[in-house]
């Protein structure tokens, strides 16, 4: 009976790098869930405090698919995409709201919001389409 040898990239457990499009969305989206997580804390506890700092707790739920992110699961990037809009909305509100440094603040979360949701649209679009490719 004949020995089936694996390549040496197989039995390391290797994943095939990922086309230069795939890993710029990917790096874009872990970069600003870290940064939206960044600037949530830093807002609520020490640049423009409301006096309340439980208000920090609401970067939590962004460390749940900052782990789905690394480990580049699709449908993290598809459910983070919906979630997103309720840190647009909250930076929207307070941009429009509040005086001083919660403008800036608020208007900085926007634009995270909105970058992050577009590398996580560009994302799937170009993971799917790596797909069909190679299946084709």
């Amino acid at each position: 009976m004949p020995v089936m040898q694996a390549s040496p990239s197989a039995s390391a457990g290797a994943a095939p790098p990922l086309p230069a499009p795939i890993a710029w969305t990917r790096a874009a989206a872990v970069g600003s869930v870290i940064a939206l997580i960044a600037l949530g804390l830093a807002w609520e506890l020490w640049l423009a405090p409301t006096g309340n700092r439980t208000l920090a707790l609401k970067v939590l739920p962004l460390l749940i698919p900052l782990g789905g992110l690394l480990r580049n699961r699709m449908y993290t990037y598809r459910w983070l995409s919906l979630m997103v809009w309720l840190y647009f909305t909250e930076g929207v509100v307070r941009a429009t709201s509040e005086r001083g440094a919660g403008v800036w603040l608020g208007t900085l979360e926007v634009l995270l919001c909105l970058l992050l949701f577009a590398a996580c649209a560009a994302h799937v679009r170009w993971r799917l389409r790596n797909a069909k490719e190679q299946n084709a």
